[in-house]
């Protein structure tokens, strides 16, 4: 819980200062900065002394109009193997501070806070009373230890008038695949959030091939290796630099429990007490390590998830849940009326929402390929089981909904190569109405370097004309939104074998206002 927020009085200000490119500024600097923090308010001697707990960096997330999520987890020996980052076992206060410039001469509000071992020493900050559609720079203090700076910003206000919303989409991030060069690239976009649709951390025990093996070398099943897990990758300073430098909205999938998980199942399994503890271990350890709001603290193995973002009158952004309600992968019940993906609330509460939405532009964040994707040459049919296309009536329910919702986009990871499709209202039929449309973000390295295509893509285009593109190199996409028209840039790197390579617009995508589909450009 954070602790009471002070807010001083500055004076107006009418120009905004960024960090330039997303960079965050060292503690040194921070030690001589124009305003100057009070002692903490414990000041007792430490029988071991803390050197720098801020290995983890910072981020930012959730926002809405008058607030934001702040996070840090202090951890000055990330690997320590009983999972609590080499602190201390007892409680510490940790102070924060929100302000309009990355000098902190125009501090908006700042707070004591109490973390500790039950919570791995992370900690969640509500930074309230700010300004709509305003940037703001934050940071942390231990004792004498201060965080880098992280940057963020505020929503506009509900049914402002909105130009320009800027945004990337990314997901699956295997630490043992490749270097996160795409992140770093990333930190240096002009954005307004980026949505992280899933696969943050993964569970396995792999070396891989390129110097990054996982730490523990085994699959992870307890709290404390899960902590470990989610250190490790967030000891990259590259992903540290994209957290610093915008908010993020994430959503977990398969891999940051196990792989191809359904509620209470593991894949090809049965449910058991032992998975609902390892899904428990998982959830609270995702928690711990996400800039999520308190309401998103995990209640034994249930997280609530699902929530909505909005961005004045021109996003209102859908956030799903596509792993903790969903009925067990089955081929032979894909078309069964009573399977679901969503679950019985979380279904309602997306098709109220879109209902209700007065949004230029609604947005599905979720995980798993949502339109019709058959695998198979000719006449017989092949999908997957782990997709939307498992759970065939529930999945036409939704799309037949979004038929009737104003610019519907679908923005969709887990598959490890970026696709553009028409989501038709008879995917059977090629003719039919394309009623929304489906972007689908590459990885950020899972997979190692890629390629263009694989020969079997020629298969699934020719037996899925609503699928427009396939390119399966490395990187995110970036978004523009307008009230006019949407541009998406599929941004990728040539190889993340190795550390350092440019980024280039590998495919360019518009949506215009009132069209379905994407339409290429150049």
């Amino acid at each position: 819980m954070p602790g009471t927020p002070h807010h001083p009085n500055h004076p107006h200000t009418t120009r905004r200062t960024v960090l330039a490119g997303g960079a965050a500024l060292g503690a040194a600097a921070l030690v001589g900065a124009a305003t100057p923090w009070n002692a903490p308010a414990d000041a007792t001697p430490r029988a071991t002394p803390l050197t720098d707990p801020f290995t983890l960096g910072v981020a930012s997330g959730d926002p809405d109009h008058n607030s934001v999520v702040l996070w840090t987890r202090l951890a000055p020996d990330p690997l320590a193997q009983d999972g609590l980052g080499g602190m201390p076992d007892r409680d510490v206060d940790v102070q924060w501070q929100i302000a309009e410039d990355e000098r902190f001469t125009r501090v908006t509000a700042t707070g004591t806070t109490t973390t500790g071992p039950d919570r791995a020493h992370s900690v969640h900050i509500e930074a309230r009373g700010l300004r709509p559609g305003a940037h703001y720079h934050y940071r942390f203090r231990v004792g004498t230890d201060i965080s880098p700076v992280g940057r963020t910003r505020t929503t506009p206000a509900p049914g402002a008038r909105v130009n320009r919303f800027a945004f990337a989409f990314a997901s699956c991030q295997s630490l043992t695949h490749g270097h996160y060069t795409a992140q770093r690239h990333l930190a240096d976009e002009d954005l307004d959030l980026v949505a992280f649709l899933g696969d943050y951390i993964y569970e396995t025990g792999e070396a891989g091939s390129v110097g990054r093996p996982h730490v523990p070398a085994r699959e992870v099943h307890t709290l404390a290796e899960y902590r470990i897990r989610h250190a490790q990758y967030k000891n990259d300073t590259d992903l540290q630099a994209a957290h610093a430098a915008f908010p993020w909205a994430v959503v977990f999938d398969d891999h940051e429990l196990d792989n191809n998980w359904a509620d209470d199942h593991p894949y090809g399994g049965q449910p058991s007490e032992e998975f609902l503890q390892r899904r428990a271990d998982a959830l609270k350890a995702y928690y711990e390590h996400m800039p999520l709001r308190p309401a998103q603290r995990p209640q034994g193995p249930d997280l609530h998830l699902y929530r909505r973002l909005a961005f004045g009158r021109l996003v209102d952004l859908h956030l799903l849940d596509t792993r903790q309600y969903r009925d067990a992968q089955s081929q032979a019940d894909r078309e069964d009326p009573a399977r679901t993906l969503l679950g019985a609330d979380q279904k309602r509460w997306l098709l109220n929402g879109l209902s209700a939405s007065r949004a230029q532009w609604n947005i599905l964040a979720q995980q798993v390929f949502f339109s019709q994707r058959d695998f198979a040459a000719g006449d017989p049919t092949r999908f997957s089981d782990d997709a939307w296309d498992n759970y065939k009536v529930e999945r036409d329910e939704v799309r037949d909904h979004l038929a009737g919702v104003r610019n519907p986009v679908v923005i969709t990871g887990d598959v490890h190569a970026g696709y553009v499709v028409d989501v038709k209202a008879d995917f059977d039929d090629p003719a039919s109405a394309t009623v929304a449309t489906e972007l689908v973000g590459t990885s950020f390295t899972s997979g190692g370097d890629g390629t263009d295509q694989n020969p079997g893509d020629a298969v699934q285009l020719a037996e899925n004309p609503h699928i427009t593109f396939i390119n399966r190199k490395r990187g995110y996409v970036r978004n523009v939104v307008t009230p006019t028209e949407w541009t998406a840039d599929y941004r990728t790197v040539e190889r993340v074998s190795v550390p350092g390579e440019p980024i280039t617009d590998r495919a360019r995508f518009v949506i215009t206002d009132g069209v379905p589909g994407a339409a290429p450009q150049g």
